[in-house]
């Protein structure tokens, strides 16, 4: 005797079909997106469909954030438009959403809805307590918190009413596995962990509000690590499940370094994977959540 199926609920509607992009004709910002993590995240989103406004800092990435917004256009058939704004300024992320708004609104009705937000942007710097400066803790904190702060802000007035938007903040594993020489950059991401969470609760109506804690990823930045801190990440690398290179499958560029760092870092898509998945109306029932992006080396509870 067969079972019965699974009643079809309202919420099974919700579900995308499977010759469809699940994001299409939704608008969403990426901060930071002119490379490295932002870059790949911005092409994930791309792929399913999302149309996209390609936040940028300085003069030297405009080239490379209109080439990124062309090549999203041209592979995905998706609007993209980069826009240079500092995030660690008073007026940087406002204007953001108002040029998104400006380039997204219906030309007929003036609605104007944005779905996606992902505060990708961020700055490092390592020094030791006695080290610190208030220039630099302003920085750093201007940016990688300040700067999230007012971006939601200002996009809370366009977030969709029918909790379908959604918020990925992009933390560190910096935030809690006590790196010496980081209070100021492990302090801004616990803090934007801690905002994550407040987020999700003001926000429940409207748009779930995750982050995510990569460890290193294979960009500029990583790259560019002194020797003081690879030595001090080694042991936790050497503890992290994934990050054994695999050799038929990473490219021998991977290999050269091991030695020195104790593992692999991750690609940067995969970490725009995490947040793509995120991005999903199947992942709709999670929210207030840090999601390991780092390969295990620090599990999320």
């Amino acid at each position: 005797m067969s079972r019965p199926g699974p009643a079809r609920t309202a919420s099974t509607n919700l579900l995308p079909s499977s010759n469809s992009r699940v994001l299409d004709g939704k608008v969403g910002i990426v901060t930071g997106a002119s490379r490295g993590i932002g870059a790949a995240i911005a092409r994930n989103l791309a792929s399913k469909g999302c149309n996209l406004v390609l936040n940028y800092t300085s003069e030297s990435s405009t080239k490379k954030t209109e080439d990124l917004a062309a090549e999203l256009k041209e592979q995905y058939g998706i609007q993209a438009v980069p826009v240079q704004a500092s995030m660690g300024s008073d007026n940087g992320p406002k204007h953001v959403v108002e040029i998104a708004k400006s380039h997204f609104s219906h030309p007929k009705s003036g609605k104007f809805q944005l779905d996606i937000v992902i505060n990708n942007a961020g700055v490092a710097g390592n020094k030791l307590i006695e080290d610190v400066d208030v220039e630099d803790f302003a920085r750093q904190y201007n940016i990688n918190v300040r700067g999230p702060l007012l971006l939601v802000q200002a996009a809370i007035p366009y977030l969709p009413t029918d909790r379908s938007g959604r918020i990925v903040n992009v933390s560190s594993v910096s935030s809690s596995l006590g790196y010496v020489s980081q209070s100021v950059y492990g302090g801004t991401k616990a803090a934007l962990e801690a905002m994550t969470r407040t987020w999700s609760r003001e926000l429940a109506e409207r748009a779930t509000v995750n982050a995510i804690n990569p460890g290193p990823v294979a960009t500029d930045m990583y790259t560019s690590t002194d020797d003081a801190f690879v030595k001090q990440n080694k042991p936790f690398i050497e503890a992290t499940p994934l990050s054994a290179p695999r050799k038929e499958i990473d490219p021998e560029e991977i290999w050269a370094p091991l030695e020195k760092t104790g593992g692999r870092a991750a690609y940067s898509e995969e970490i725009g994977g995490v947040v793509g998945m995120l991005c999903t109306p199947e992942a709709g029932w999670t929210t207030g959540s840090v999601i390991c992006a780092n390969g295990g080396m620090k599990f999320s509870f």
